[in-house]
């Protein structure tokens, strides 16, 4: 009965310390020390790029990443809301904050800024916003948040004059105050499709966000007739869900998506179209 009571004892530590090994997302690296996991969500260009370059650095941290990606806007935060993911890369501040106004169980937080895609104007028939005829035709992302970058754009380049009082990231076409040319804005095309509508010539130009841009082969700093400052506000984030923003394997992966390497690839990639910033 002794010896029975002893095995039993024994086999129940190693149930224990099994159970202590594997818990959570850590698992045993060869050197010995816990790794982690994590799996984050990115639209294809130029996120989940710069998070497979990121890869290596981070499993020198004991980091495992694992990249989903996405063609659109909308899956990454519900799926980042579900528990699928981790984190997602694809997103400005401002359209976290009006997806989260739109959504009762979304409550995200920024977890560090990355990189800026500043947004362009393409054209197959003009070279500058000077030649669009009287009454031409602009066509922008059904993205309300990214509206009043658009606007703001237009408004630096002497196309249009928004209203007094308007905070410029909240800004839609009905602030917009002076339109000498009387440009007509058809603002309901989902923005994946920007570039297939520019593609096809439909419209006298097309704003497209610089991700899908690339994406499609364009290169924003040739191909666009006119093109956000690289001091835009609407910085690329990382986001979680709130509580998550001090978890050891995000802090990581901020941490080397901030570095020198990164950086350094991000301006040598991209050429201007995607700009770094360590904020």
């Amino acid at each position: 009965m002794k010896k029975f009571l002893t095995l039993i004892a024994v086999l129940t530590l190693a149930v224990l310390a099994a159970c202590g090994n594997n818990g959570g997302n850590s698992e045993s690296s060869s050197d010995g020390e816990d790794s982690k996991k994590i799996v984050v969500g990115a639209s294809n260009i130029p996120h989940a790029e710069i998070l497979e370059k990121a890869k290596p650095m981070l499993e020198e941290k004991g980091v495992e990443l694992e990249i989903k990606t996405f063609q659109d806007y909308i899956l990454p935060n519900k799926t980042l809301a579900n528990g699928e993911l981790d984190a997602n890369y694809f997103q400005t501040i401002p359209y976290m904050e009006l997806q989260m106004e739109e959504n009762d169980n979304y409550d995200f937080v920024n977890a560090g800024g990355i990189h800026i895609e500043p947004i362009g104007v393409y054209s197959q028939d003009y070279k500058s916003l000077d030649e669009l005829p009287d009454g031409a035709q602009i066509i922008m992302s059904n993205s309300v948040s990214d509206h009043g970058r658009m606007l703001s754009l237009l408004e630096a380049q002497g196309l249009i004059t928004l209203k007094e009082g308007v905070k410029a990231s909240d800004a839609t076409v009905e602030d917009i105050a002076e339109n000498p040319k009387n440009i007509e804005f058809k603002t309901d095309v989902e923005a994946s499709l920007l570039p297939q509508i520019y593609q096809q010539g439909e419209g006298d130009a097309v704003m497209i966000n610089t991700n899908y841009a690339i994406d499609a082969g364009l290169n924003p700093q040739e191909d666009a007739i006119a093109l956000e400052d690289s001091d835009s506000p609407y910085v690329n984030v990382i986001t979680v869900n709130k509580g998550d923003e001090d978890n050891e394997a995000i802090q990581a992966l901020v941490d080397v998506l901030h570095s020198d390497e990164i950086q350094s690839f991000i301006e040598e990639e991209y050429d201007g179209a995607v700009v770094p910033v360590d904020e």
